[in-house]
C-alpha cells in the first residue's frame, strides 16, 4: 500500500488528497495577490507578475507552477503563465472569499481551532484573533464590510418570495418582520411580490444602514421599516409573520434559544413564524462545520428544533420543502 492512501469498505481512499493543505493554500494566495486579475490585463510573465502583485519571483513561480500541476493556470512557454476555465473562476466576485486579507483570511485561520472546538462543543476563535467572532467584526471594519459583502446572496441564498409553506396563507398576511435580515434582500423579494404587504427589517446599525439601495432598487421602500437592533432585545410586535433566515445556525443552544424567545414574546398572540435555513429534515442531518469554529453554532434537526422551539414558548405547526424546494418549518406562539 503507498502510504498516501488506505483501503476502506467502499473502495480506496485517497487520504493524501483529502488532507492536502497545499492546494488550498496556494489557491488562497493567488486569489489574495489578485494573479488571475494581473494575467487578464496582460500581464502573464513570472517576474512581471510578482511586481505587480508585490511578491517574491521564485516563491510565486512554485506556487502556480503547483497549481498548473493540479489543473489550475497554464504554462505554456517557462515563466509564462495563462488562464484557463478553472483559474478563471479567480476573476469572479464569489472567489474573493479566497481573499486571506479579508473575511475569507479569517475562514481560513479558523479551521486550525477545530481540535479545541471538537473536544470543548465550543468555539476556540478567540484564540488565534484574541476576541470571539462577532466582537471580531465589531473590531474590524474592514473584515466585518467583507463579511457582510459573503454574507449577501453568496451567503444567504437566493432571496426566495414563497417563504411560506402553504401560499394560500399569505392571505393572512400584511406585515412582516425579516429578524436578521442583513441589508433586506430577502425582505425586498417578499415585499416586491406582494404589493399589499408591509415589512420591518431588523439588524445591526451598521448593517441596515446600506438597506435603502436593496429596497430602492426594488421599488418597496415606501413599505418598509428599519428598526436598527440587536435581535436579542425586544423585537417589534404584532406583525402577522416573523422570518428567520440563516440566523439560528450562528448560534449555540443558549443563544438561539434568547432569539425565539424574543420572536415568540413580539409574535404573540397569534403571529406566525418561519424559519428557513438552520433547520433539516430527521432523516437528513446536516454535516456542517463551519459554525461550530467560528460561534459554536449548528444546523439542528426538526426534532432538536421542536424541543428549542417548545422552550422558547413556541409550537412547530409545519415542516416540510416550499416551492422553490428548500426546507423550512413554521411555528406559532405556544
Amino acid at each position: 500500500m503507498s502510504p498516501n492512501a488506505a483501503t476502506c469498505h467502499h473502495g480506496v481512499v485517497d487520504l493524501w488528497s483529502l488532507s492536502d493543505l497545499c492546494t488550498p493554500w496556494c489557491m488562497r494566495v493567488v486569489a489574495t495577490l489578485r494573479i488571475a486579475d494581473h494575467i487578464a490585463a496582460g500581464t502573464t510573465e513570472i517576474g512581471k507578475l510578482a511586481a505587480a502583485s508585490g511578491s517574491d519571483p521564485s516563491a510565486l513561480h512554485r506556487v502556480l507552477r503547483h497549481l498548473v500541476s493540479q489543473g489550475v493556470f497554464e504554462e505554456p512557454a517557462p515563466g509564462e503563465f495563462a488562464l484557463n476555465e478553472p483559474a478563471r473562476s479567480l476573476l469572479d466576485d464569489p472567489a474573493r472569499f479566497f481573499d486571506l486579507d479579508s473575511f475569507g483570511g479569517r475562514l481560513a485561520h479558523a479551521w486550525s481551532t477545530l481540535l479545541p472546538a471538537v473536544r470543548t462543543g465550543r468555539p476556540a476563535y478567540r484564540e488565534v484573533f484574541g476576541r470571539d467572532f462577532w466582537q471580531d467584526l465589531d473590531a474590524h471594519p474592514d473584515i466585518a464590510a467583507s463579511f457582510d459583502a459573503l454574507m449577501g446572496p453568496a451567503g444567504h441564498g437566493i432571496p426566495d418570495s414563497d417563504v411560506l409553506l402553504d401560499p394560500s396563507d399569505w392571505n393572512s398576511v400584511r406585515t412582516v418582520v425579516d429578524v436578521g435580515g442583513g441589508t433586506g434582500a430577502q425582505l425586498a423579494e417578499v415585499l416586491r411580490a406582494r404589493p399589499a404587504v408591509r415589512g420591518t427589517l431588523v439588524d445591526l446599525p451598521r448593517t441596515v444602514a446600506r438597506s435603502s439601495d436593496v429596497f430602492e432598487a426594488a421599488g418597496v421602500a415606501d413599505r418598509v421599516t428599519v428598526a436598527a437592533q440587536s435581535f436579542f432585545d425586544p423585537l417589534p410586535a404584532g406583525a402577522d409573520l416573523y422570518l428567520l433566515k440563516s440566523v439560528l445556525s450562528d448560534w449555540p443552544d443558549r443563544e438561539a434559544l434568547a432569539i425565539l424567545r424574543r420572536v415568540a414574546e413580539a409574535a404573540r398572540p397569534s403571529g406566525r413564524v418561519a424559519i428557513l435555513s438552520g433547520v433539516t429534515p430527521d432523516e437528513a442531518p446536516s454535516p456542517e462545520l463551519l459554525m461550530l469554529v467560528l460561534v459554536g453554532g449548528k444546523d439542528r434537526t426538526v426534532t432538536e428544533f421542536r424541543e428549542l422551539a417548545r422552550e422558547a414558548g413556541l409550537e412547530v405547526r409545519a415542516s416540510g420543502r416550499r416551492a422553490s424546494g428548500r426546507f423550512s418549518v413554521e411555528c406559532r406562539p405556544a
